[in-house]
């Protein structure tokens, strides 16, 4: 398989005056094109961290991370917010759609933003929204929609820009059991169709079913890595 993105002796130090916490340390890994990756951990264990690392939302104290080649920790803060929008995409927990602009405007607006035209734009989260099942409600409001209706607005929002990487943090904690159980399965359909890397953080075991991998975190350290296989997964249970 071809490795996307490298991560090779990363740690993250933040200085809080008279206390140094150590929220990565020494963290080394290899993420493929296309797979569909879940990082597990409970509050306090690095994930949220390594998350915003990968998505260039912050970089390391130490250690370098590399995506398709390129070395993050060489890009200045312009350059990241380029490659930002250019390569990922983000789901949020909280969905984080704008209140008075529907479907197709919460879709459009950010591509409109890295230049494309308007009407390419309309098309394009046209076509994004219809993938994932928003077809009849594109000019929705999303106090108009469900939970799992924003959610898929969200989801189409980061695929509009064909980005190699979707970063998927929480996205199933709003979300009862059933809806969340969609947007799982749409996510894993979407990896496979589409050929784009999903890294998940979360702690929704339901997430691990659809994962092909599964990067557990303890104290900022790697724990352990296992494919989806060598998991036993039961109601209530994983082991």
């Amino acid at each position: 398989m071809e490795t996307l993105i490298e991560i090779r002796n990363v740690s993250k130090v933040f200085d809080l005056g008279k206390i140094k916490v150590h929220a990565l340390r020494d963290m080394d890994l290899d993420i493929f094109r296309g797979e569909y990756l879940s990082i597990m951990g409970p509050s306090g264990s690095g994930k949220s961290t390594l998350f915003n690392m990968i998505g260039a939302l912050d970089r390391p104290t130490g250690g370098t991370i590399k995506v398709a080649g390129v070395s993050l920790s060489d890009l200045s803060s312009r350059e990241l917010a380029y490659f930002r929008g250019k390569h990922i995409g983000y789901v949020f927990q909280q969905f984080n759609l704008l209140p008075a602009y529907n479907a197709i405007e919460n879709v459009s607006m950010p591509l409109t933003f890295n230049g494309w035209p308007q009407q390419k734009a309309h098309d394009r989260a046209c076509d994004v929204l219809t993938k994932v099942g928003l077809g009849h409600r594109l000019t929705h409001r999303p106090d108009e929609l469900s939970g799992g209706q924003q959610q898929r607005v969200a989801i189409a929002r980061a695929l509009a820009n064909e980005p190699a990487i979707i970063l998927a943090d929480e996205p199933t904690g709003n979300l009862d059991l059933h809806t969340g159980e969609e947007i799982i399965q749409l996510l894993s359909a979407l990896s496979r169709e589409l050929g784009v890397t999903v890294i998940s953080a979360t702690h929704d075991h339901k997430m691990l079913a659809t994962s092909d991998r599964i990067l557990w975190i303890k104290d900022g350290r790697k724990d352990r890595l296992q494919r989806r296989e060598e998991l036993n997964i039961r109601v209530g249970k994983v082991s």
